[in-house]
């Protein structure tokens, strides 16, 4: 018969049978790079204490229509090993087994609530009281999950204590002009990606092999694999003949400061007032790209707003939104625009 256990922290011997009353918190798929795929899963019981669990390949077809998450019930007997797992997402040392004779009941158990947060104070790290070999902020792979305007206590508390926005300050970090990070030597280079916001006009045609336009989806803007063939995209759409998309590199300058900013697709079109294929189209023939159509040139001595993702290995930013409306532009410069002395 088996024994009741009341508490995932009683879990500590693999020889013994027991009887676990939990809520399935989250459960994913695993594949390995053999393809070989398996479930792992965290459970909860009413005390708000969890353990992860382990599902193998060979109980994979018994289990994985089975179990959904969120549900409750009382799972019997399986064995139970050191939570040796690469990505732990659970404190306990231990970590469950199913095994052949492992059974699961669904039941209505409402001891045991539906959510279980779990937050450590940034103090509590930096005086070093945590598991050195966990201090890290990263995502578990299949594991994590993103939470958008949850009602969790712990989150009001804290959005409540944050300032208004009158108390706001003008960022100095994530809201940089050009000169921040341009590629000059009289400024300290950025060494990783990263997404700023600038005001900046733009100059000139930064005329590279690949020209003005590249071959593409024609639902999203991937580029096609081979011009010959037909092929599914992984977009899901099956494109027979690829369409032209544009992809233009300008040099842009803000002040004394110039840097090259890669515009694509949607933003080209939106400013030039129509599609890249259109364009093409009308080119009589010419199929070039390093053949640059004189309508063109209206991108150009444009100043506008920009969001851009910096990538100082290939020299270069990535144009993620813009607007070159003068009044909006003139808000960004006065309220987020912060100059280095």
């Amino acid at each position: 018969m088996s024994r009741k256990v009341d508490s995932v922290k009683d879990i500590n011997d693999s020889k013994e049978t027991w009887r676990l009353a939990v809520r399935i918190m989250d459960v994913w798929s695993v594949v390995n790079n053999k393809g070989i795929e398996h479930l792992e899963m965290i459970v909860m019981d009413s005390l708000g204490d969890r353990i992860q669990v382990l599902i193998r390949h060979d109980h994979l077809l018994k289990w994985k229509e089975v179990i959904k998450e969120n549900m409750t019930c009382i799972i019997n007997n399986g064995s139970v090993y050191n939570n040796d797992f690469q990505w732990k997402v659970c404190d306990h040392s231990k970590k469950i087994v199913f095994l052949g004779g492992t059974t699961m009941k669904t039941i209505e158990l409402q001891n045991i609530p539906p959510k279980g947060y779990f937050f450590k104070d940034f103090g509590e790290i930096l005086q070093g009281k945590c598991k050195i070999d966990r201090l890290e902020v990263s995502n578990a792979w299949s594991g994590s999950k993103l939470l958008i305007n949850e009602d969790i206590p712990e989150i009001q508390d804290f959005m409540s204590k944050l300032p208004t926005n009158e108390q706001k300050e003008k960022p100095t970090q994530s809201a940089k002009s050009l000169s921040n990070w341009s590629g000059g030597s009289q400024y300290s280079p950025v060494e990783s990606e990263t997404l700023c916001v600038t005001v900046a006009t733009t100059l000139k045609f930064a005329v590279s092999k690949y020209g003005w336009f590249y071959y593409g989806c024609t639902r999203c803007s991937s580029k096609a694999p081979n011009l010959e063939k037909a092929y599914e995209c992984s977009c899901g759409q099956k494109v027979e003949q690829p369409i032209p998309r544009y992809k233009i590199e300008i040099y842009v300058s803000n002040g004394e400061s110039k840097y090259r900013f890669v515009f694509w697709d949607s933003e080209c079109a939106a400013i030039l007032g129509m599609t890249a294929e259109f364009m093409h189209n009308s080119m009589n023939g010419e199929d070039d790209p390093m053949v640059y159509p004189d309508e063109l040139e209206m991108l150009l001595n444009k100043k506008m707003a920009f969001r851009v993702k910096v990538q100082p290995t290939f020299s270069q930013a990535s144009v993620w939104k813009l607007c070159d409306d003068e009044a909006f532009v003139k808000e960004i410069e006065n309220d987020y625009i912060v100059e280095d002395v």
